[in-house]
């Protein structure tokens, strides 16, 4: 048994039982993951997969478990590696942040030029998407952290720590007739086409929820998962927008007016996530403070630490 029988397993998995996609995710040929998976069940007297021909059609339940051992394998291996770098090449290496489109274009910026301030030799990585897919990129390895609002904390193998709480907002084009409302109020709302956020964004579920407790059923003309998108379509007249008030930038959005509308839909917690048993570089833990300067190296690792069962 070996390590790159291991990987091959978890590719194979990760793509969907399909050894040619593995293959062409670990740069080898599709005969050469067959032979070293058929190696290991030979060495284990296991069958891990179901096959059809040669074909996988399914993984066993034997092979359910294999899989969460050698996941925790290959990253305690990967972990052996992080440790040793953190002592020969202590203020360089890689960082990759997954995060919204939000987070990236209005909340990091900031952030990621003090960091590379800092750590010049650290190659930053920013990768976009859904919090769904962000959260399953730091699951699989292919980034060290990431940040968003929704979902992050549905995941048990995620460590989930809240960074910061913010508010929505309304969008309009000047002389709106909703800007001549003394207090904004969803009736009011509800009157005009809204352009807001894909349901899997930016606190999309705490509007639907304002308005579905109000008994009403806005007009969602028009989705995206970019503010600035958003915002271009407001500017077009196309209906209101509802979006995180950090997207609103009034130097920049000269074209349109912003309303506070905290007290509809409440706030929302952008929170940072980091995989289970994860090695975190030192880099990686001032990355999360720079972020959120109450999330220090000790409450981080304290959150980290394995929490004991209760006693019986």
């Amino acid at each position: 048994m070996n390590l790159q029988q291991l990987r091959y397993l978890n590719e194979v998995v990760r793509r969907d039982l399909k050894i040619s996609a593995a293959a062409e995710a670990l740069h080898t040929t599709q005969p050469a993951i067959s032979k070293q998976i058929k190696l290991l069940e030979e060495e284990l007297g296991l069958e891990i997969f179901v096959r059809n021909g040669k074909r996988i059609a399914a993984i066993t339940e034997p092979g359910k478990g294999l899989l969460t051992i050698a996941q925790r394998m290959l990253l305690d291996a990967e972990n052996l590696r992080q440790y040793a770098d953190e002592f020969h090449a202590r203020d360089s290496g890689h960082l990759t942040i997954a995060t919204t489109h939000t987070q990236a274009r209005y909340a990091l910026p900031p952030v990621v030029k003090k960091f590379m301030a800092r750590y010049p030799k650290v190659k930053l990585g920013l990768h976009q998407g859904s919090p769904t897919q962000i959260a399953e990129q730091v699951l699989n390895g292919e980034a060290d952290i990431c940040i968003a609002t929704e979902s992050l904390a549905l995941y048990d193998d995620l460590i989930t720590l809240p960074c910061y709480e913010w508010h929505h907002c309304v969008v309009t084009p000047p002389n709106h007739p909703l800007l001549a409302e003394k207090t904004l109020t969803l009736e009011a709302l509800a009157r005009y086409p809204i352009i807001t956020y894909d349901f899997a964004f930016t606190g999309r579920g705490k509007i639907n929820r304002a308005f579905s407790a109000a008994g009403l059923s806005p007009d969602i003309a028009l989705t995206a998962i970019d503010a600035d998108v958003i915002k271009t379509y407001v500017e077009l007249g196309l209906g209101v927008g509802i979006l995180a008030q950090m997207s609103f930038i009034p130097e920049r959005d000269s074209k349109l007016r912003m309303i506070e509308a905290g007290h509809l839909f409440g706030s929302s917690t952008t929170r940072v996530a980091i995989r289970k048993n994860e090695f975190l570089r030192a880099y990686t833990y001032d990355f999360i403070e720079l972020f959120a300067p109450h999330l220090t190296t000790a409450v981080v690792t304290r959150a980290m630490q394995p929490r004991n069962p209760p006693p019986p």
